[in-house]
């Protein structure tokens, strides 16, 4: 009866440790969005989309400062829904994709920051020069994805940047320099 006993003890220990395990999710770009927004003159705050995201997230959420995060940006992605005004954003007058082709970002640090909250440090390269960011977290859920009936993720995230820090600050401050960012995601374990 004690030997019963401790396997049911001992298996119930391993099982919450399973379930406490640290998972890596695998970004599902069309449940993720970027966007960034600035200031045209004051008179209005345009929007950017960033398609296409890959990447990954590995996240503990017994030990936050266990996870990470690495995503790439193609910038053929990105949509304002001006199309012109899509290749002005793409020209060598602010990313020059043709030479950068991808903004990246490389976690450095994950902080638990309060329920549901992360801060999220990192390396984020855009037009070749690569800075430190920060990101304010939000889990939005973990779980089972009831459609693809694997382990998912959700999280929002939120940044102010400077254009100029990366080199892309023409036609500030008319065009604001301070660009917000706000980003939704759900990643899913890869299938086995």
């Amino acid at each position: 009866m004690k030997r019963i006993l401790l396997a049911a003890v001992l298996g119930f220990a391993f099982a919450g440790a399973a379930v406490a395990a640290p998972l890596t999710y695998k970004i599902d770009p069309n449940h993720t969005d970027v966007v960034a927004g600035w200031s045209h003159f004051g008179f209005s705050h345009p929007v950017a989309h960033f398609g296409k995201v890959d990447g990954s997230i590995t996240y503990d959420p017994a030990k936050p400062a266990a996870s990470s995060v690495q995503v790439t940006i193609p910038l053929d992605g990105l949509n304002s829904h001006v199309p012109d005004f899509d290749e002005h954003l793409k020209s060598a007058d602010f990313f020059d994709a043709e030479k950068y082709p991808t903004i990246t970002f490389k976690s450095t640090k994950v902080e638990a920051a309060g329920e549901k909250k992360l801060k999220v440090t990192g390396e984020l390269t855009v037009h070749g020069v690569t800075k430190p960011a920060v990101l304010d977290v939000t889990i939005n859920k973990i779980g089972e994805q009831p459609m693809a009936k694997r382990a998912a993720a959700g999280f929002d995230a939120t940044t102010t940047l400077k254009r100029s820090d990366f080199g892309l600050g023409k036609y500030a401050p008319n065009v604001s320099d301070e660009v917000s960012i706000r980003i939704t995601t759900e990643a899913l374990v890869p299938k086995q």
